[in-house]
């Protein structure tokens, strides 16, 4: 997993609340499957910015996965305004799967 951040600490508590969301139709979640690209702490406008992928850009439960997203991010992190940037470049590739994903999914 490799995820770009300002901010190592509180990137590790986002991204334990990003284990939470789930692929529904991958049933894997989203840290795992490699979907997070960057997580910044915009201190003085008290802004968390999610920067984040889909398997593709069609993803019929894009919305579901982006809004669930925001919701858990909002919660780990309550005083932030979250603002997910949904981007297919770099499109997502099967070798950002995580070891634990890929064992799941007995890749």
């Amino acid at each position: 997993m490799n995820v770009t951040t300002n901010d190592n600490l509180r990137s590790t508590i986002a991204l334990a609340a990003l284990h939470n969301v789930m692929d529904p139709e991958i049933g894997l979640n989203i840290v795992d499957l490699g979907l997070i690209y960057q997580l910044d702490f915009d201190d003085p406008g008290m802004k968390l910015y999610c920067t984040m992928t889909l398997t593709t850009q069609f993803c019929p439960m894009g919305e579901s996965i982006t809004d669930a997203a925001k919701e858990v991010l909002h919660d780990a992190f309550p005083e932030y305004e979250t603002i997910i940037n949904l981007t297919f470049d770099p499109p997502w590739r099967h070798d950002r799967i995580s070891e634990e994903g890929k064992n799941f999914l007995n890749l």
